[in-house]
């Protein structure tokens, strides 16, 4: 286990807006920053980070938390491994305590898979490297391609002996278990039960996850025979989903950022080439048909996205229906051919940098554009032809959701289709029309006729909100506040927080998550300590994390002009600090006694024996002095 000394050191030099940068998108806003989800799919921005808090809150999703449960939740990391992830970013040496027999038996599946994949990796690196075969055989290979040392280690290209069991052998003799050598795919299961290598006599690329981590491989046979599939890559594991995964994204993320602009190419050579010229926002979907969820990926660093192909017409034709779900998720498509012969890899290598610029600077196309070009050219003269072609055209415009950008992709195509403005519209018009149609929701189910019964359903549920809300309000102050001195007549030198937590002694939490929170907090008072909201925001449990922040943060910040150009004053709960704390205990309060009255009356319409009637009505008068009380202090009158 990490030691508190390091995860304390870790947790101060780490800077929530720089970590949640190398994966989302995000502008600054007042004090805060704000993104597009990447938890969630949607075009308006309500991811927020708060570098004065260090929380990030998407109120999209509604999770929330610090740098480490931002980890947490989208790389799916265990805390220990959030943790050393932020400690090799910052340079921090992790110290950890010797694990326990529990401590070993808690490492997760998903752990143990990440550990045989960097085994794998480091053996087929090494074997590159430092084996006549693969200094002969792979190394050989990638120096023809003109991939320099420097690339080689930084993708950390690798080969596997043309042999059954070379990898298989080292792993199991190191102590690898056969299970996620075969989930990993990087060994395959004989009738017998003993295991050979997937990937003999290939090179290899790894593919590194999001954060940099290795979760699968392709391996590129250097034989001739047509028998031997080209490239063998890991099948589907816990760990490797191919269509979450961008080979290169990276290395590239940074570059993407920068250069708002994601170049997207089909194979590793493609990749490798273009990344080692210099130009690094280059990705590939690894020869599988571009997904949605690859799509929303290179979407939270950019909103253009530039494909490159190569010569090929037959494969151009057969991608240009997918690449609809580029514009359906609102990004930006261009795409730059190469001449027959070429593809990236070829054509960085032969004409340069410069040249490789040069070329997608003079030859990119919008993908609309690009398209009706396309079609319209094998159409040539064919009436039928041309209608479907245009009918197709219609059908990519109509899932750009900003009309303004359709539009005008509509003007641009009645002069390249020669064909009416008004027609293409119509066109359009009947297409969206029948997709709203699609996608409306079923009619709403008839509601039940006994009104007696919804209403007090309705009731019990409003009083339970409004009782959870208070408290909450309660833990709300106790974070913004509880460390703050009281400053109001009688209690010099009292900090807000116990104040509150001795005042609420006699009050049950229902609500669980504000239970364990006032428990906590009652806890480290009693033990000298008065926890601010960093301790609750790296709680280790998630529900008191979840319930700090969405009390925290907030999706608007208050604009000055409220003042200075309306002169409209917004109360400050601060001013009056008395008042905003005691009425948030005494309004609590006065909920609990009125939950009590009301058990109580139930109880007294309940209890046929007159004895206990009697003390039942002495209990219900008691309580009911009690609420005036309450009441005649918030300054209220019950009418009941």
């Amino acid at each position: 286990m990490i030691n508190k000394s390091t995860i304390d050191r870790i947790m101060e030099a780490t800077d929530i807006v720089e970590v949640i940068g190398e994966f989302v998108q995000l502008k600054k806003r007042g004090a805060n920053y704000v993104g597009l989800s990447p938890f969630a799919n949607e075009r308006t921005p309500s991811f927020t980070v708060s570098p004065a808090k260090g929380i990030f809150k998407d109120f999209s999703s509604g999770k929330g938390g610090s740098a480490v449960t931002f980890l947490m939740e989208l790389e799916k990391f265990t805390y220990p491994e959030a943790l050393k992830w932020l400690a090799k970013k910052y340079s921090i040496e992790v110290e950890e305590t010797v694990e326990t027999i529990e401590n070993k038996e808690e490492e997760n599946h998903r752990e143990s898979l990440m550990i045989v994949t960097a085994f794998a990796a480091k053996f087929f690196h090494e074997s590159l490297l430092e084996t006549p075969e693969g200094t002969s055989i792979g190394l050989s290979y990638f120096k023809e391609r003109g991939f320099s040392a420097d690339t080689i280690k930084k993708f950390e290209l690798g080969y596997s002996p043309d042999q059954w069991e070379a990898f298989s052998a080292t792993a199991i003799k190191e102590g690898y278990q056969q299970q996620f050598l075969e989930e990993s795919g990087l060994s395959v299961k004989r009738e017998n039960g003993t295991l050979y290598d997937r990937y003999r006599g290939r090179v290899i690329f790894p593919i590194h996850n999001f954060t940099g981590r290795i979760i699968a491989f392709g391996g590129r046979t250097l034989k001739t025979d047509k028998n031997v599939p080209k490239y063998v890559n890991s099948p589907e594991s816990e760990i490797y989903h191919k269509s979450n995964v961008l080979y290169g994204l990276y290395f590239a993320k940074k570059a993407i950022r920068e250069e708002d602009n994601c170049y997207l190419v089909e194979g590793y050579a493609d990749v490798l080439s273009v990344h080692q010229a210099g130009i690094e926002n280059v990705v590939a979907s690894s020869g599988t048909s571009l997904t949605v969820e690859q799509i929303r990926l290179i979407g939270r660093f950019t909103k253009n996205i530039t494909i490159l192909y190569d010569g090929d017409a037959a494969g151009i034709k057969a991608s240009l229906r997918g690449l609809d779900m580029i514009l359906e998720e609102g990004l930006n498509v261009k795409v730059v051919l190469f001449p027959d012969g070429h593809d990236p890899d070829s054509y960085v290598r032969n004409f340069g940098t410069n040249g490789f610029k040069k070329h997608i600077a003079d030859n990119k196309k919008d993908f609309i554009l690009f398209k009706a070009d396309t079609l319209l050219k094998e159409a040539g003269t064919d009436p039928l032809k041309k209608a479907e072609v245009i009918r197709e055209i219609v059908e990519s415009i109509a899932k750009i959701p900003d009309s303004i950008k359709a539009s005008v992709f509509i003007k641009e195509c009645s002069y390249l289709l020669k064909i009416d403005e008004r027609a293409l519209i119509s066109e359009l018009n009947k297409m969206r029309l029948a997709k709203a149609k699609k996608g409306s929701p079923p009619p709403t189910a008839l509601a039940p006729s006994n009104e007696d019964e919804i209403g007090f359903e309705q009731l019990e549920s409003e009083k339970t909100l409004e009782g959870e809300s208070q408290e909450k309000e309660i833990i709300r102050l106790l974070l913004l506040y509880g460390n703050k001195v009281i400053d109001w007549d009688g209690l010099a030198n009292t900090y807000i927080g116990p104040f509150m937590v001795a005042e609420l002694s006699d009050v049950e939490f229902d609500y669980p998550p504000a239970k364990t929170f006032v428990e906590i907090y009652r806890r480290e008072v009693e033990n000298g300590v008065l926890p601010d909201e960093q301790y609750f925001i790296h709680y280790l449990e998630k529900e008191i994390v979840d319930l700090t922040v969405n009390l925290i943060a907030t999706k608007y910040t208050l604009s000055e002009n409220w003042y200075e150009m309306h002169k409209i004053l917004v109360p400050d709960e601060q001013v009056n600090m008395k008042a905003t704390i005691l009425g948030a205990i005494f309004h609590l309060k006065k909920q609990k006694v009125g939950k009590i009255l009301e058990g109580l009356r139930t109880e007294l319409q309940k209890t046929p024996d007159e004895a206990d009637q009697e003390i039942l009505l002495n209990q219900y008068m008691h309580m009911k002095k009690v609420e005036k009380t309450i009441s005649e202090f918030l300054g209220s009158v019950i009418l009941k």
